[in-house]
Formats: structure tokens, C-alpha cells, sequence
């Protein structure tokens, strides 16, 4: 049984002035996150009552040691359970929602290490939003950092489990799938069905993988709300052309996964068991943050990737970002659908973004980020999305021009010169 443990808050005032000051010392892999509007961030430390709080969590089935195998990354919940920490006793609530971080290094404390030329992690988190462009936005910028590093062909391997009632459900379910033929399971296998369904469709025996083909699917049982999400992600993905396939073995942990698990795969060595397949991985864990002891909800959602072990590639001199030159707002699902779009083009030309995903009221939008001192502001809402213009705004002056999408990119360089 979980152990509900009150994740405690500092009595300190919340820092509501975004310094930026983490934009130093930015190397070739740091600088792009930055376009996708993620901030870089000193990487939390792993306490020892987070593990406590993972090893109660997880009953266990907790990791103690950095099994990293050329077939998949592990997921650490520790992790996850220090940014929730971390976000608590900050009082990044106060902050505009979500937040988007870049973690260089590994965790303080974490068990991750590398392996063969890869000789690090960096994450990507966005914490505080529960929208469906989360998922495609930590997808789009770590594609962006493996094309960097190299990789040509990458795919996208993506499920959904859904929220608690879909989980349940499909649980339910699958117990009862597996114990129509428990008697062409191995006495190990059975003991996975006695404690944990979701487990036997990870399981490496022949026979497993054999039900495993006929099992039922995740995306069979998601409510209506998950389906819509789900939807929506893979609209995205869809708008960006990235290619990407349904794994519906690709089912994380359920006691702190939830929705969303991806990957991305390095398809030029599918059929090379010796060399590393899975390039990256992320999970939403929208339910952690209250099996943990938090009172409220905190939704979450990040990815985990390797990074090659390149130290000439990581000397390069990069463009010196102080801050933010523009803050962009997206009113609408239509807007946010081609946003992505537009992000990648100010990519092409360098241009570092603040992004504020979670609000859909444009002045709720363009007050939270008045207070970091943003020089522009792209406000796009569903007239601007069918017009495919977007509004100008400077914010000191107030002054605003409309520009279609297409001149966008070279107007914003312009106007950063």
C-alpha cells in the first residue's frame, strides 16, 4: 500500500521576476530547447524521500540501479517526484502555467547514466498544463535536438492509457484476457497476472509475447475526455509531418502514468538488438503529484533523451540569448495546431520564444508575461488563424502590425537587429 506522504512547501516568497539567468553559458544542444520557448534550468537534486516516496509508490517493482539496455530507457519516478517537489516548494503555480524547462545535466542523486558514446540524459518538462500541445511540443524539440546530433531516421512511437476511469477499465479487461489462458503461462507468468495484469504485456517469454499479439489495446477502453486528447496529440503531429506509429505495448507504469507515452526510435537500428534503439522517451504523470501527498493536482509531462558523447560538437559557439525577444500567444485550438508551424520557422531564424500554453483569454495571456519584460508579443486567435496572419505587438510602446505567417520569420529577425 502507498504511504501518503505530504510533500512540503519552503515558506519563501515566489520569485515572479524571470530573470533568465540560466540563458548563459548555453552550448549547441542547450540553445535549441530555447526556441521552443523551454527556459534552461539548474536540475533538481534527488532527495532521499524522493526514493522513499518512489520505492512506497511503486511496491516493488522500484529500480534501483541504471538498467539501461540497447532496447529502451527506463523510466525513473524519482525524477518526477523531485520536479513535483521541486514545483511545490518553489511555488511555480504563481508563475505563468505551464512551466517549460530544460534540464542539461542529469539529476542530482539519479541512478541514470550513460552508456557507449552516449555519456548523458537531458530532460524536457512542462509542468502546470494539461493541454494536448505538451505532448507534441516536447516531441517537435527533441526531434529538433536528434536531427542536431545527427539522427535522419527517427520515428515516433506513441499510446495512450488514458486517466484513472480508462486505466481501470482496460485493467479490468486485460486481467481477464490473461486468465482465459493462464494455462499456457509459465508459474513466473502467472504470478505477474496475480499482481500486476499491465506487467505480462511487457514480459520477453515467447509465449507472453504470443497473447500478447491478441490482447486487448489501451486505446480501447479511453474516455471520452482521453480520447479527445489523444485526438489532438496526434493532430499535431499530423500539422508537423512527423511520422509516427501506435504501440500499444507502449504502456509505462500505471501508478504514475497517465495519457500520453512516446518514444522516438532510431529506425536504422530496429533489427540490431546491440545497438541502442530508443533514443528518447516521455510519459504524462498528471496523477503523481496527489498519490504522493500533494493537495492539489499538478499536471505534468516530460521526455528523457541520450546525448552522444560529442565534445566538439558541444564547443561550438552558439548565438548568446539574454532573454526571450518574443512571447507567443495562441487563442484556440485552431491557433495552437498551426502554431507549431510557425515555431519551427523562428527556429530557422534563431528566434528564442516564451510560450504561455495553458490560458485560452488573451489578456490573462499578455498580463502574465508583462512582468518578464518580453520586447514583442505574437498574439494569433481563431480570426488570425484563418487569415494566417499573425499580430505584432511590441510591449513597450504598445504599437502592433499584422503580418501573415509567411513574412513572419524575417519581419521578427528584422526587428531583432
Amino acid at each position: 500500500m502507498v504511504h501518503q506522504i505530504t510533500v512540503m512547501q519552503k515558506n519563501k516568497k515566489s520569485s515572479n521576476d524571470q530573470k533568465f539567468t540560466n540563458f548563459e553559458n548555453l552550448d549547441k544542444i542547450g540553445e535549441i530547447p530555447v526556441y521552443y520557448g523551454f527556459l534552461p534550468h539548474k536540475s533538481p537534486e534527488i532527495k532521499k524521500s524522493d526514493i522513499d516516496l518512489a520505492k512506497n509508490l511503486l511496491e516493488g517493482d522500484y529500480i534501483d540501479d541504471d538498467n539501461t539496455s540497447n532496447a529502451k530507457l527506463p523510466l525513473h519516478v524519482e525524477e518526477k517526484i523531485a520536479l513535483v517537489r521541486m514545483y511545490t516548494e518553489d511555488e511555480m503555480h504563481m508563475l505563468p502555467q505551464p512551466v517549460m524547462f530544460y534540464f542539461k545535466e542529469p539529476f542530482k542523486g539519479s541512478i541514470k547514466k550513460g552508456s557507449g558514446n552516449y555519456n548523458r540524459y537531458c530532460d524536457l518538462e512542462i509542468m502546470g498544463g494539461s493541454k494536448s500541445i505538451a505532448e507534441a511540443l516536447l516531441i517537435q524539440t527533441t526531434r529538433a535536438i536528434l536531427k542536431e546530433e545527427g539522427y535522419e531516421n527517427i520515428c515516433v512511437e506513441i499510446n495512450s492509457i488514458g486517466d484513472k476511469e480508462s486505466i481501470n477499465r482496460f485493467t479490468r479487461d486485460l486481467g481477464n484476457y490473461y486468465r482465459k489462458h493462464v494455462n499456457d503461462m509459465h508459474a513466473e507468468c502467472r504470478q505477474l497476472l496475480k499482481k500486476d495484469p499491465f506487467d505480462l504485456l511487457s514480459c520477453q517469454n515467447d509465449k507472453c509475447k504470443k497473447m500478447n499479439e491478441s490482447a486487448p489495446s489501451s486505446m480501447d477502453f479511453l474516455s471520452e475526455s482521453s480520447r479527445a486528447h489523444f485526438q489532438e496529440v496526434l493532430e499535431y503531429l499530423e500539422a508537423l509531418d512527423i511520422p509516427y506509429r501506435i504501440n500499444n505495448n507502449l504502456i509505462g507504469n500505471k501508478k504514475y502514468c497517465t495519457e500520453t507515452i512516446f518514444s522516438i526510435n532510431n529506425l536504422d537500428n530496429e533489427k540490431d538488438k546491440k545497438k541502442q534503439k530508443v533514443l528518447a522517451i516521455g510519459v504524462r504523470y498528471d496523477g503523481l503529484s496527489k498519490k504522493i501527498g500533494a493537495k492539489k493536482e499538478i499536471h505534468g509531462v516530460g521526455i528523457s533523451l541520450l546525448i552522444k558523447n560529442n565534445k566538439a560538437d558541444l564547443r561550438k559557439e552558439v548565438k548568446k540569448i539574454k532573454r526571450p525577444f518574443a512571447s507567443f500567444v495562441q487563442l484556440g485550438f485552431e491557433s495552437k495546431l498551426l502554431s507549431l508551424s510557425i515555431i519551427e520557422s523562428l527556429r530557422k531564424e534563431k528566434i528564442p520564444l516564451f510560450l504561455s500554453l495553458a490560458r485560452d483569454r488573451l489578456g490573462a495571456q499578455v498580463s502574465a508575461v508583462e512582468k518578464y519584460h518580453i520586447p514583442y508579443a505574437l498574439i494569433m486567435g481563431k480570426k488570425e488563424a484563418v487569415e494566417k496572419s499573425v499580430i505584432v505587438r511590441n510591449n513597450d510602446t504598445h504599437a502592433q502590425e499584422i503580418v501573415e505567417i509567411e513574412n513572419l520569420p524575417k519581419y521578427m529577425k528584422k526587428l531583432e537587429k
